[in-house]
């Protein structure tokens, strides 16, 4: 039975390597034959890059272009896009009181003033600590302190869309799109909130995005291949993508008030984070999923990282605790969008449902093919480094069986 705080998904916007908008990622997944990537600007890494983009389609004045770094551009333009497709953008009192909850990273480095101070320092200069404020005071841009503060995404929304309600932002790779889609559908269930836009966005082609991950040996070197082949591959199996990602969510009632198109209802979101042996880490999904009801779904939507250690535990849970029930790693089409991957897998549940369309097999070598049109979809994050999240995304109460 359905309820007047029920949660469901009225809006999404989508900015990915395989198009913009619903309608381009969801037929560009439907027919899914090879990703779109890119292995030698940054070789021996592999990216999936964001294709051209009009900006000022979502984002109508140049100044305001201007002053944003690429990763706020994104999700400025897909917040747009998710603002659009529910319906909200330009209704000045819906989106006055509309909360808004953003997962966000940290701002990109002046790579020309890096690399002036490393020259300084292969040169021989003599004080390092004096020769790094010389060049951080001549070269640094005054404002690039302010840019690189991970809730000016929020604030650049606020700005550019005229979403003024309550703001949050969470920082953190994967686990900060789990905590904002979490804690967005935890306040609308209790009624705290009627409507929020809730999202992230992450921008791989920076080399200083590469350069966080590849510090750890994350990222993979070899040639591009299925996210759950890359075990043996060399390097840390991650390849990363460009992308936006922004969801409206309100209570049924609300959305029913306003006749919102609703595309699914977004079932107990939960969330764990903790040691990462494996042990640790299968009793945590076991738990979520028994939470969750994960594994009474028709079919799990991944957003699994690729991470060497952290995929081979989530592949054991997925043949073990979830024997039978099919599953799509969603970073073999996309790679991965650190704060925006969970978000993405969400995203697109709620379009396969609406559209009672599953999606194809993604990796014959791991997956298997879905009997029918599914009514419930699973949603499942391991992250790379740690947390871990899932959701139940069902089929809207009415639509067509």
């Amino acid at each position: 039975m359905s309820a007047p705080n029920d949660v469901v998904i009225t809006g999404i916007g989508l900015l990915t390597s395989l198009g913009e908008g619903v309608e381009a990622n969801w037929a560009a997944l439907r027919d899914f034959t090879a990703p779109v990537i890119d292995s030698e600007r940054f070789a021996p890494y592999t990216v999936h890059p964001l294709p051209e983009v009009d900006w000022s389609l979502q984002i109508a004045k140049r100044g305001d272009q201007r002053q944003m770094e690429s990763w706020q551009r994104i999700g400025t333009y897909s917040a747009g896009l998710a603002l659009e497709d529910a319906g909200i953008k330009g209704d000045e009192a819906l989106c006055a009181s509309m909360d808004m909850i953003v997962a966000a990273g940290g701002g990109e480095r002046d790579v020309d003033v890096d690399t002036m101070i490393l020259k300084r320092i292969a040169d021989g200069a003599p004080d390092i600590g004096v020769a790094i404020n010389e060049v951080l005071t001549t070269e640094l841009r005054p404002t690039l302190f302010l840019a690189q503060l991970s809730n000016l995404l929020a604030g650049n929304i606020s700005i550019v869309h005229k979403v003024t309600g309550s703001s949050r932002t969470f920082m953190g790779e994967e686990g900060a799109g789990i905590s904002a889609i979490q804690t967005a559908a935890a306040r609308i269930r209790s009624g705290q909130s009627t409507h929020a836009l809730v999202g992230g966005a992450y921008n791989t082609e920076h080399p200083d995005m590469l350069l966080s991950y590849e510090l750890a040996h994350h990222l993979m070197r070899d040639s591009w291949r299925p996210v759950w082949q890359r075990g043996q591959a060399e390097g840390g199996g991650v390849v990363t993508g460009s992308g936006g990602v922004f969801l409206v969510l309100e209570s049924r009632e609300h959305a029913t008030a306003r006749g919102a198109k609703i595309y699914a209802s977004l079932g107990t979101v939960a969330a764990d984070l903790g040691p990462t042996g494996s042990q640790e880490t299968r009793k945590r999904l076991d738990r979520l999923a028994a939470e969750t009801g994960l594994g009474e779904t028709d079919i799990v939507f991944s957003a699994v990282s690729g991470a060497n250690a952290r995929t081979a535990d989530e592949k054991a849970f997925l043949t073990e605790s979830l024997a039978g029930v099919p599953v799509r790693g969603l970073t073999t089409a996309t790679g991965n969008l650190s704060e925006a991957q969970f978000p993405l897998a969400v995203a697109l549940a709620a379009l396969s449902l609406s559209n009672g369309e599953t999606l194809p097999v993604l990796d014959p070598d791991f997956e298997t093919e879905a009997e029918a049109a599914p009514s419930s979809i699973g949603v499942l994050a391991v992250g790379f480094n740690a947390a871990e999240g899932m959701a139940v995304v069902r089929k809207a109460e009415g639509a067509d069986a």
